[in-house]
C-alpha cells in the first residue's frame, strides 16, 4: 500500500519526510539524517506495514557489485534512523526489526487533509497575481541560490587498531570505531558525510592504501586511529589526513577515558571544520 502524501511529504507522529529530497522534519524543524539512512527510511515508508527484505535494502544502497560489510552498514543506517526518530529497537514505535528477514515501518501514517475549494476571486486580482508570480519565482530562486549550504565534506573512518599487544582490547578498538562514526555523523551536522562501513576501511595497517581508499570512496579526508599503551596508561592516537594529498592536518594523542573518549576524538576532529 502506497503511503499517503501531502505536498510530496509523508507524515507520521511528530515527523514528516519528503521521499524525493530525503528531508526529515520534526514539527517543521529539520532533523539531520545522512544520505544512506535517509534512503533506507524512504524505502520503508514506500510500503508502510510491509516487511522490506535485507537483500532489497542491500541492492538499493550498494548495488550487487560493490563489496561492503552489508550487515554492519545496514545496522548503522537503521541505528541512525532510530536515533533521529527517538525510537528504540526494544520497544519500537516506528521501525520493527524482523531478525534475518528485514525491517517494517509500523507507525500509522497521517492522511493528507482534503483540499479546500478555491474561493472566488475578482478577475482583476487574478491578473495582478499572474503578473507577480514570475517576479516572486525569480526572487525565490536568487534567495535559494545565495543561501544554499556548502557541499558536505566526505570523511572516511578507518578501523581503529589495537596496538597495545593485548588481544582483549581488540573489541574495545572496534567499539571505539563505531562510537566515533556515530558521534561524528551526529555532530558534523550538514558539514560532513561520514563513511565507516566500507570493507576497504577495515584492512590491516600494512595493507592500507590511502589512494585506493580515495579512489573507491571519493572521500576528502580519512581518520586513522589506534589504541596504544604508554607509561601514563591507555590512549588513542589519531591522524586526520587529506586525500588525495595525504597531508596530516590534525594529529593528537588523547588519554582513554571511557565513555568520553569518542566525544573527545570527535571534538578534536571538528576543530578542522569550524561552523560557518
Amino acid at each position: 500500500m502506497a503511503a499517503p502524501q501531502e505536498n510530496g511529504r509523508i507524515r507520521f507522529g511528530a515527523f514528516d519526510f519528503h521521499p524525493q529530497t530525503r528531508e526529515l522534519r520534526r514539527e517543521g524543524t529539520p532533523v539531520r539524517l545522512q544520505p544512506q539512512p535517509a534512503q533506507v527510511l524512504a524505502l520503508l515508508l514506500a510500503t508502510p506495514g510491509e516487511v522490506v527484505a535485507r537483500d532489497t535494502l542491500r541492492t538499493a544502497l550498494w548495488g550487487t557489485e560493490t563489496v561492503v560489510d552489508f550487515d554492519r552498514g545496514l545496522n548503522f543506517c537503521v541505528a541512525q534512523i532510530r536515533q533521529a526518530l527517538g525510537d528504540s529497537s526494544d520497544s519500537p514505535r516506528y521501525i520493527k526489526t524482523l531478525p534475518k528477514r528485514g525491517y517494517q515501518f509500523i507507525a500509522p501514517l497521517a492522511s493528507p487533509p482534503a483540499a479546500p475549494s478555491p474561493p472566488a476571486r475578482p478577475r482583476r486580482r487574478l491578473i495582478a497575481l499572474a503578473c507577480a508570480i514570475p517576479l516572486l519565482v525569480a526572487a525565490l530562486f536568487l534567495s535559494l541560490r545565495n543561501s544554499a549550504p556548502p557541499t558536505p565534506r566526505r570523511v572516511a573512518i578507518a578501523r581503529f587498531e589495537n596496538q597495545t599487544g593485548d588481544p582483549s582490547l581488540d573489541r574495545v578498538a572496534d567499539a571505539l570505531t563505531d562510537a566515533v562514526i556515530v558521534e561524528l555523523a551526529s555532530a558534523g551536522e550538514h558539514r560532513l558525510d561520514i563513511i565507516g562501513n566500507a570493507a576497504i576501511l577495515r584492512q590491516p595497517r600494512p595493507q592500507r592504501d590511502l589512494l585506493a581508499i580515495h579512489a573507491a570512496l571519493h572521500v576528502d579526508y580519512i581518520l586513522l586511529g589506534s589504541l596504544q599503551r604508554n607509561p601514563a596508561g591507555l590512549q588513542a592516537f589519531i591522524q586526520f589526513i587529506t586525500l588525495p594529498g595525504q597531508n596530516h592536518i590534525k594529529v593528537a594523542r588523547i588519554p582513554a577515558d571511557p565513555p568520553e573518549l569518542p566525544q573527545r576524538i570527535v571534538k578534536t576532529v571538528l576543530t578542522v571544520f569550524p561552523k560557518p
